[in-house]
């Protein structure tokens, strides 16, 4: 086992055991580039030591561990340190859930074990902070496994897919979904006929729990989601409008190639709504439904937004289509500052869904006595 940016384009892998003289040649029998790791065989050895994997998911911070590794070319070399976080996202993938580590790592540990005191496998060094001392990171071990028995047995990582686009939820988006706290991913838009589709999620759902497993974050869900098998069922706990409900889902599967990727109308003026949250609003002709991803003429288009005003900070832009407030469908001005006037002041925060570029997303701004 290996990392994948280790042996990615390589023309021949060859492997160098501790004590041999003569690199031995392997083959690559699978590669996960979504998680960077891969499983490689030596050819013609059956009698090679190994090491077991131990549970990264009992690690605590604090705990001692080891890394071995090649750095800068310097074979075997044993570093120690301790467990400095968990959970870390760095940015590396779509599941990106690292051991972080002061152990020394640097360029040639890729791909090496990160031991606990046990000798036991608990993550796999993968990558550094180039610009710091002393922060390294590995994949734990309880995400390695499944990936690396997949690998042998079908040379390819099959994950569950939901077709949703989801975001986190902050202090002012629980607020407007009476919710306790912030933990859950909202979804912000449901992909016709995909899995979440067919089960009867909607656009402003939260999904809180995955088979009993709380859901803290889209990071959460989405690794939660990529470890069942395509086909196999997910028992999904909900939010909508504030209930709670139970929701069985069928899962698709990733994939991963695909996921590397006007007039005035009804007598209204766009300028009544400019004293409400600083947005200036109109209606969507039907001219310009079309150019701006809808599929009929519907919502209210953000004509302008006041500078320094609560829409700006809340990252509301000219050109976005607001499709609903506080979960309900808006088509006219007049509603809109009726929401905010009545739900919008009672809550104190008003949630958009906004449609920007053909892409759904959620958007809250405070309300102040329902200005």
């Amino acid at each position: 086992m290996t990392n994948n940016h280790v042996i990615d384009q390589a023309d021949e892998v060859k492997v160098l055991l501790r004590d041999a003289d003569k690199p031995l040649t392997a083959k690559v029998v699978g590669r996960d580039p979504e998680m960077d790791l891969a499983l490689i065989k030596i050819d013609g050895k059956n009698d090679l030591p190994y090491l077991e994997f131990g549970d990264s998911g009992s690690l605590k911070v604090g705990e001692w561990v080891v890394a071995i590794g090649n750095p800068f070319g310097l074979q075997n070399t044993v570093t120690v340190g301790i467990v400095s976080a968990k959970g870390r996202i760095i940015g590396a993938g779509p599941f990106d859930n690292f051991i972080q580590t002061d152990a020394s790592i640097n360029p040639g540990n890729s791909g090496g074990p990160l031991l606990d005191l046990e000798g036991r496998v608990v993550g796999i060094n993968t990558a550094i902070v180039a610009s710091g001392q002393g922060i390294g990171f590995a994949i734990p071990s309880n995400m390695a496994k499944d990936i690396i028995t997949q690998l042998r047995e079908n040379k390819s990582v099959k994950r569950g897919w939901l077709g949703v686009t989801i975001q986190n939820i902050d202090e002012n988006t629980a607020k407007a979904l009476d919710m306790k706290d912030t933990k859950g991913a909202l979804l912000t838009s449901v992909i016709p006929g995909d899995p979440a589709d067919k089960a009867g999620l909607t656009t402003g759902d939260v999904i809180t729990a995955v088979n009993g497993e709380t859901v803290e974050d889209t990071n959460a869900l989405l690794r939660k989601i990529a470890a069942i098998r395509p086909g196999e069922k997910a028992e999904l706990t909900i939010l909508r409008k504030g209930s709670p409900k139970k929701v069985s889902v069928s899962l698709g599967e990733r994939d991963s190639k695909g996921m590397a990727q006007g007039e005035m109308q009804n007598g209204e003026d766009e300028t009544a709504s400019q004293a409400m949250l600083g947005l200036s609003l109109r209606p969507v002709t039907g001219q310009e439904a079309k150019a701006l991803g809808l599929d009929k003429a519907e919502g209210l288009l953000v004509a302008g937004v006041a500078e320094g005003s609560a829409a700006e900070e809340a990252e509301v832009r000219p050109g976005d289509v607001i499709l609903e407030i506080n979960q309900s469908p808006v088509t006219t001005v007049d509603a809109f500052t009726k929401a905010v006037k009545e739900d919008g002041a009672k809550k104190g925060v008003v949630m958009l869904l906004i449609k920007r570029q053909g892409q759904s997303l959620f958007r809250t701004i405070p309300v102040t006595d329902g200005k």
